[in-house]
C-alpha cells in the first residue's frame, strides 16, 4: 500500500521510525515532512498528506503531532479525507471498520514511538466493513458537499 506520512516538530522522531517500520512491512512511503526539529506549523503537513490521499497519490495517510488533534482538524478540511485521532487498538480498528477513515492522526506526546507504529499498522491492515456503515459514511460525504457548496 502507498502511505503518505507527515509530522510536525513534535512528531518528527516518531514519523522517521514509522517510515522505516512501514517499509519493512512492504508499504511504499511518501514522506511529506517535516525533516527536522525546528518548530513548524502542523496544518502545512496535514494538507500535504490529505491532498495525497484525496487525490489518489496515496491510499492512506498517517499524521503525527503532539496530540493528533490539530492534524485531524486540518486534514479533515480537505474534501474526501476522513481523518481520525486514535490512541489505542480499538479506536484504530473502529475508525477503519465503521468510518472508513483514510487518515490516522496520532499523538507523539501521548504515545511511545513503538505504539505509534503498532497503531498505524493496525489502521493500514484493518478493512472497512461497509454494509450499514456505508450509509453513514455517505452522510459524511453529503455534509462535506454541502459545506463546499457542491450540493
Amino acid at each position: 500500500m502507498r502511505v503518505s506520512l507527515g509530522a510536525d516538530h513534535a512528531g518528527v522522531e516518531a514519523k522517521e521510525a514509522l517510515a522505516a517500520a512501514l517499509r519493512e512491512r512492504g508499504h511504499e512511503v511518501l514522506d511529506r515532512g517535516t525533516q527536522g526539529g525546528a518548530s513548524v506549523d502542523y496544518p502545512d503537513f496535514a494538507e500535504k498528506v490529505a491532498r495525497d490521499v484525496a487525490g489518489g497519490a496515496a491510499e492512506r495517510g498517517v499524521l503525527v503531532c503532539g496530540t493528533g488533534i490539530g492534524m485531524a482538524m486540518a486534514a479533515n478540511k480537505v474534501p474526501g479525507v476522513r481523518a481520525a485521532v486514535c490512541h489505542d487498538e480499538f479506536t484504530a480498528r473502529m475508525s477503519r471498520r465503521h468510518n472508513d477513515a483514510n487518515v490516522i492522526c496520532l499523538g507523539a506526546r501521548l504515545l511511545a514511538v513503538a505504539r505509534i507504529a503498532e497503531l498505524a499498522a493496525l489502521f493500514l491492515e484493518e478493512p472497512y466493513e461497509g454494509g450499514r456503515h456505508a450509509r453513514r459514511v455517505g452522510k459524511i460525504a453529503a455534509l462535506e458537499a454541502l459545506r463546499d457548496g457542491r450540493e
